[in-house]
């Protein structure tokens, strides 16, 4: 005889149901907007690709579009100038290929102009034995030309005291606010910085990563929820009806 408790639908069975339900569709919503996120990056990375194909811009081209400095974000650049080694800042806790050490930052005032742009020239190692110790770098005196790519300023770390304090802050920084900055050593700087390229030089090493937008990291999540999403599926459809209509242990009542 057949069991009619096997064939009865009550309050859990549709709670499980509706719990199944709500979360299947959340990670497939959230899986597709992955996947867009990815589209995004897919065209943002496009469009570095783009300008990094571009000719370089010179330092008229950089003053000129000025005001609106972040449309001229990852454009190739080649600019003259003179530096200005006094307001070298070190950034420390900074790596290349997985060495800590210090990134070195340099103002360039920009031929024919009273403009200056923070340069971040390349890394170095630092003395661990005597932290306060700052390495050689090699700064040319005159007009120089650098070549490199326009960014942002340099990325922010956790700080546990404002830059500025503790000995050698003047030179040694966790991090670097471009006005602050500008306004402290009364220099007229550019809201962006230029990463400089080339093979090493001047005592700096230049392995800069490259530019990633982070499609792979999108698709990464979109596997994660669209896999989520099958999980409650199978386990539904095993607990909740599997093993409801076809457990042999239920077939028969003894």
């Amino acid at each position: 005889m057949n069991d009619p408790a096997r064939h009865s639908f009550g309050l859990r069975f549709w709670l499980v149901t509706l719990l199944a339900l709500a979360f299947t569709l959340a990670t497939a919503s959230l899986g597709w907007w992955q996947l867009s996120r990815a589209a995004q990056m897919r065209a943002m990375q496009a469009a570095i690709d783009e300008r990094q194909a571009m000719a370089p811009l010179d330092e008229a081209d950089l003053l000129h579009a000025r005001p609106d400095g972040a449309a001229l974000l990852h454009y190739r650049v080649r600019l003259r100038g003179q530096w200005l080694p006094e307001a070298t800042v070190y950034l420390d806790n900074r790596q290349m290929q997985g060495r800590p050490g210090f990134f070195v930052l340099t103002p360039l005032r920009l031929s024919g102009s009273p403009g200056a742009v923070l340069v971040q020239r390349g890394w170095v190692a630092r003395d661990f034995q005597e932290r306060a110790h700052l390495p050689d770098i090699a700064t040319p005196a005159g007009e120089v030309q650098v070549e490199g790519r326009l960014a942002g300023p340099p990325a922010r770390l956790f700080e546990f005291q404002p830059s500025g304090a503790g000995q050698g802050s003047s030179r040694i920084r966790q991090n670097l606010d471009l006005v602050a900055y500008g306004a402290e050593r009364g220099l007229d700087l550019l809201p962006l910085t230029v990463v400089q390229t080339g093979s090493a030089s001047d005592g700096l090493r230049r392995d800069w990563a490259p530019i990633d937008s982070g499609v792979a990291k999108h698709y990464g999540y979109a596997f994660q929820w669209f896999g989520l999403c099958g999980l409650v599926v199978i386990l539904y459809v095993w607990f909740q009806l599997v093993r409801r209509f076809f457990s042999p242990g239920r077939q028969h009542r003894a």
